[in-house]
């Protein structure tokens, strides 16, 4: 499908590539690997056409379609995210128009003999079955269940694109190109703006879209779940592999290992060659022999092995001292922005120990519940920490927050205190910055090195509590293996919001949910979790106000019915009563669940399986209390 012809880009500093052959077929699930800056964005916008190839060429089948996902999308348009999708495709709103005006015609028109007419009905019929070929019926329907895969809630859809964020929009365009159906996508960090249901969504609908992808991703296991084949950039080649991310990772560190051992004899037959050259090529009679020691040396191809620093990395978060048996109470936390409110009525109590994953679909308040708990942004509510609690801070824009004045090491030395500074060079090599990298200022960092400076401050700010909002933004997959291994071995409270699944998982022993302005607390491991919601559909209202609600309408509906049915007295007696008794035992399972939250919340998670039973109890009256839920929303 598509062929590149030694193919190549150039940039000041040398090619990115050089002499690249390739073959893209369709149906195939590629992605694209390599350090940062050794040219996968660029060799997309290549693809995409976007820019022009320095040498060689890219082949492409005539009639081929490409839809691109850039990470710098700019979209200014007053038109809502419904019509930004309903007006993308040429094809169909051509058809769509000429039907309009022919059915018009026909409905004015009397000449039904005339030769111009039955033309007019031939093109009818074709047009028709052209829009029924390329979906054009189907079309509205499909422009309204992608974007509810990606996200976006009815209300939503019919707003203006540019009411949101940079990362929503990035979404509408995802479900532009998704909708058109095009031969080739390429996606350039897909999973960066979406949540962790709507990364599933994608990945499902990947898997079974039938033309060519190529995708760059941090993400692994989305990488691993999409993918059959893997490119990577290195050196200025492309290396072709016939497996997913992870196994591919297994073949190339073999292959690796085998150059390793090949380079080492190389280099060391190279040093005995040049060696003799040295001590033959001063004497006359042993000159020629030197020329021809030298001439192979010239012709000898050298093995070259990029080095992966990352894999050298290691990252502990050291703990200050020992907490209380609580850390964090939350009593009757809310928040809202003017008329939009994010959250009410939150109070839980956290554990020592405890590993907290914060979760929930974009925009429901993840962040601005971490900023509550810091005490960084108003709120109602008491938010009260434990004995000896001591809290460390990355937000998700902690990146950004650095001094882009200040050279790496200043940044550091600007926040450490006592005996460590004496180590901090050590400790900044630990985050990849060595010798001349240290003296580097923060404004030429890139977003990956500048992510792991900010975790190197706060590496040096001793903790036993922490709060994390996205720390693995703009970290490479190596990277973010060892902030996961550290984060496993710390020995205090954490908690993390995150939407890369092969990062939280096995991390944490509890999730926080964010549904429906309300914080539900699940004892699943994530797969568990994404289960449940995958599977639930739409999230429901709260429990409290659904009953509130469903209460009158089915007292209402009672009524109506009464009336059209004359329906007897007793019947209407019966089913209050009945009613008044499954909302006494909701009562009392939830009064039940508060008791059982705060045992948990005393729990030390880190002593053993004591605990097991505890968490059975509380999964046992959550179902209970759903089975109830089931049982009192009348049916429709």
């Amino acid at each position: 499908m598509i062929n590149l012809e030694k193919l190549g880009y150039y940039l000041p500093q040398g090619f990115l590539f050089h002499q690249i052959n390739l073959q893209i077929n369709k149906g195939d699930k590629v992605g694209l690997v390599g350090k940062n800056g050794a040219g996968k964005s660029t060799l997309l916008k290549i693809l995409s056409g976007a820019i022009k190839p320095t040498e060689g060429a890219v082949h492409l089948p005539k009639g081929c379609t490409i839809g691109y996902l850039t990470q710098d999308i700019v979209i200014d348009t007053t038109q809502t995210v419904f019509e930004y999708l309903n007006s993308s495709n040429e094809r169909i709103n051509y058809i769509r128009e000429k039907l309009e005006f022919i059915n018009q015609e026909l409905t004015t028109r009397t000449d039904y003999d005339n030769h111009s007419y039955l033309e007019m009905l031939d093109e009818l019929s074709d047009l028709n079955h052209e829009f029924q070929v390329i979906e054009g019926f189907q079309w509205e329907e499909k422009i309204n269940s992608t974007l509810k895969g990606l996200g976006f809630s009815e209300v939503e859809i019919e707003q203006s694109l540019n009411t949101f964020s940079g990362g929503w929009k990035m979404r509408a365009e995802l479900a532009k190109i998704l909708v058109n159906n095009p031969d080739v996508i390429l996606l350039d960090e897909p999973t960066n703006h979406l949540d962790i249901i709507s990364i599933s969504w994608l990945e499902s609908y990947l898997q079974k879209y039938e033309g060519a992808v190529i995708i760059i991703s941090h993400d692994r296991l989305f990488l691993d779940n999409v993918t059959k084949r893997t490119l990577e950039i290195s050196m200025g080649k492309i290396f072709d592999f016939p497996y997913a991310y992870s196994k591919y990772k297994e073949v190339r560190a073999e292959e690796l290992e085998r150059l390793e051992g090949a380079k080492k004899q190389q280099d060391k037959e190279i040093k005995q060659t040049e060696e003799l050259i040295n001590k033959f090529r001063a004497k006359s009679s042993k000159a020629a022999f030197a020329q021809s020691l030298i001439k192979k040396l010239d012709k000898t191809e050298r093995i070259e092995i990029e080095r992966n620093p990352t894999s050298k990395m290691r990252l502990t978060f050291p703990l200050s001292v020992q907490p209380g048996k609580w850390v964090l109470e939350l009593d009757g936390v809310n928040k809202s922005y003017g008329n939009k409110e994010l959250f009410r009525n939150i109070g839980i109590t956290v554990g020592r120990g405890e590993k907290i994953a914060l979760l929930g679909p974009n925009g429901v308040g993840k962040s601005t519940l971490l900023k509550a708990i810091m005490k960084v942004i108003d709120y109602d509510g008491i938010v009260d920490y434990g004995h000896n609690v001591n809290v460390a801070y990355f937000a998700q824009d902690q990146a950004e927050k650095l001094d882009v004045t200040k050279t790496v090491f200043e940044t550091v030395d600007d926040v450490a205190k006592g005996d460590i500074r004496k180590d901090l060079r050590t400790i900044l090599g630990t985050f990849l910055f060595s010798g001349e990298d240290t003296e580097k200022k923060v404004a030429v960092l890139s977003g990956g090195e500048r992510t792991r400076l900010a975790l190197c401050q706060l590496l040096l700010s001793p903790s036993n509590f922490l709060i994390l909002d996205e720390p693995t933004n703009h970290l490479d997959i190596q990277s973010k293996d060892v902030l996961k291994q550290a984060l496993t071995t710390y020995e205090g409270t954490f908690i993390v919001v995150s939407h890369d699944r092969e990062f939280l998982n096995g991390l944490t022993n509890r999730i926080w949910d964010i549904e429906n302005k309300h914080l539900k607390i699940h004892h699943f491991t994530l797969n568990e979790y994404l289960d449940y919601k995958l599977n639930k559909g739409d999230y429901q209202v709260e429990k409290s106000e659904k009953v509130k609600v469903e209460s009158e309408k089915l007292k209402t509906e009672n009524e109506k019915s009464a009336k059209k049915n004359s329906k007897s007295n007793d019947e209407k007696n019966l089913i209050h009563k009945e009613l008044k008794k499954i909302e006494q035992h909701i009562e009392q399972v939830e009064k039940e669940l508060v008791e059982i939250n705060a045992v948990i919340a005393n729990l030390d998670f880190t002593q053993g399986e004591s605990h097991l039973e505890v968490i059975g109890k509380h999964d046992a009256l959550n179902m209970q209390l759903s089975q109830l839920m089931e049982k009192w929303t009348p049916s429709h």
